[in-house]
């Protein structure tokens, strides 16, 4: 099993971004953060990495129901959608795959809350 799912657009970077943030939020997603891995390899290393960015998405309802069945699981929130340019010129989208990443959990009822998370981000990549 994979532990991502992606897709690669034919896009400028920025571009990208906007379309990525545009169908999380059309899919109840907020963006709790962003981070330009970029810049900060850039700020901190003094290193040229292509553009890259990790977002934040959270969907506060799916956030919640999990919360409930196990209340550790804050720890692996929010879902993190990385997009970043290629050497090809496309532009990848990949988002976590949430019943990979819960399999670490031992608790059966998360499964399903997993499975409600990765059918949105699925068909957030689909669309794009």
């Amino acid at each position: 099993m994979s532990y991502y799912l992606s897709t690669a657009l034919d896009a400028g970077f920025d571009e990208a971004i906007v379309r990525v943030e545009e169908a999380l939020k059309k899919a109840g997603f907020g963006i709790l953060t962003r981070i330009d891995v970029h810049e900060t390899m850039k700020a901190k290393l003094g290193l040229d990495l292509a553009p890259y960015v990790i977002l934040g998405a959270c969907n506060p309802k799916l956030a919640y129901e999990a919360l409930q069945l196990e209340n550790k699981v804050g720890t692996m929130l929010p879902c993190n959608v990385v997009v970043q340019q290629l050497s090809s010129g496309k532009v990848e989208v990949a988002a976590i795959d949430p019943v990979a990443s819960m399999q670490a959990i031992d608790n059966p009822r998360l499964k399903g809350a997993a499975l409600a998370v990765r059918e949105k981000l699925s068909r957030v990549i689909e669309k794009l």
